[in-house]
């Protein structure tokens, strides 16, 4: 199909074109001269912002089964695709395949209801290069509410994005380095200094048992034992070995131990897992759950928790409920513990969502795909 034949077919290519024509046909049987002045100025208006649009975005009209009736010179030049190759065609010709079913199947239901839907997208141009997009897609209703036409306007992020992905790929080396020296220290703290303490508990003990009445090595001793307990804990907490060693779930197992014996809150932990993650991924569940349940004791005022380790689909899922106060989010802020859960999650490529409602409690569930 040649260009001219693809703008007679499709009329709207052309606005000022069209607003000509009807000009004259509306001149032939107007005679009201206000009336026609009126129009005019409308037209020249609707013109104009056609013009401002197709100047700032990449704008795409599709029917109401998706099929494309208009593009704009922005949409042929970032997807290097001709007209003639686009009209009448649907958006999977410029389909990168990054977004899944799901996805596509949401945006799609939301338009097809009459919604105004608003994401990014990722592209994929005629000579293989890959784009990202920010999408407003509007449908446009007849009388019954039901979509005859989207009108899709995008602008291109390619560099935002990008820049995201960089700064995200050093959080995720800056957390990776930071858990290495966690686990470094608790190394040594385990190995090192609680090994020399424990050998000097051994030396005492010797010798309270050859100087029975020596009440001062006595309490020596015990000095020595509880700076040994403070040290095990302190080495627990900058990073448990079992993490290491076992995995996600032989941790979790003791830290919710030592959590319930610590805040007085019983936890229901329950674990579907059916083999190991991998150890960043568990990492990312371990730090979760351990900030998820420290927010929980300080603000939820609850005796009781749960959580949750399950496998759905091609994700791992850890969520963590409470049934407290809840919170809005003006309330939860940007506080430091919630900056930190979210970059675990982003760090292995997974999704962090918190939904709370005041006086019914707190849900925070972290999916993390299996096949990152």
């Amino acid at each position: 199909m040649s260009d001219q034949n693809a703008k007679a077919r499709y009329p709207s290519e052309n606005i000022a074109s069209n607003v000509d024509l009807l000009l004259e046909q509306l001149e032939q049987h107007i005679t009201d001269s206000s009336f026609r002045e009126a129009l005019q100025r409308s037209l020249k208006q609707l013109a104009d912002v056609k013009f401002a649009l197709d100047e700032a975005s990449i704008v795409a009209v599709t029917d109401h089964k998706g099929k494309i009736q208009y593009v704009n010179d922005k949409f042929c030049e970032i997807s290097s695709y001709s007209r003639e190759e686009l009209l009448g065609k649907d958006h999977r010709v410029v389909n990168s395949g990054y977004h899944g079913k799901a996805f596509m199947r949401e945006l799609w239901e939301t338009i097809s209801s009459g919604q105004v839907w608003h994401g990014e997208i990722k592209n994929r141009a005629k000579d293989g290069r890959e784009y990202w997009v920010d999408t407003t897609i509007v449908p446009f209703v007849d009388a019954e509410g039901r979509p005859y036409q989207y009108l899709a306007i995008r602008h291109e992020v390619t560099q935002l994005k990008e820049t995201e992905a960089q700064l995200q790929s050093m959080m995720a080396q800056l957390m990776q380095v930071q858990e290495e020296e966690r686990r470094r220290f608790s190394r040594d703290l385990h190995d090192g200094i609680g090994q020399s303490l424990f050998a000097l508990k051994i030396t005492l003990d010797r010798m309270i048992s050859e100087d029975g009445d020596s009440k001062g090595l006595q309490a020596l001793s015990g000095q020595v034992q509880q700076l040994m307990a403070e040290v095990r804990g302190l080495a627990w907490e900058m990073r448990p070995s079992v993490l290491d060693d076992l995995g996600v779930v032989p941790a979790l197992r003791t830290y919710v131990e030592s959590y319930e014996s610590h805040y007085g809150i019983r936890v229901r932990f329950v674990s579907e897992l059916r083999r190991r993650p991998n150890l960043l991924t568990e990492t990312a569940i371990y730090r979760v759950v351990q900030e998820a349940l420290t927010n929980i004791a300080k603000y939820a005022g609850v005796s009781e928790a749960s959580v949750t380790l399950r496998e759905v689909d091609s994700f791992v899922k850890a969520v963590i409920e409470d049934r407290g106060v809840g919170f809005t989010t003006d309330q939860a802020g940007r506080g430091v513990g919630l900056f930190s859960m979210e970059e675990r999650a982003r760090a292995v490529s997974g999704q962090l969502r918190i939904r709370s409602v005041p006086g019914e409690g707190t849900t925070v569930t972290l999916s993390v795909p299996t096949d990152r």
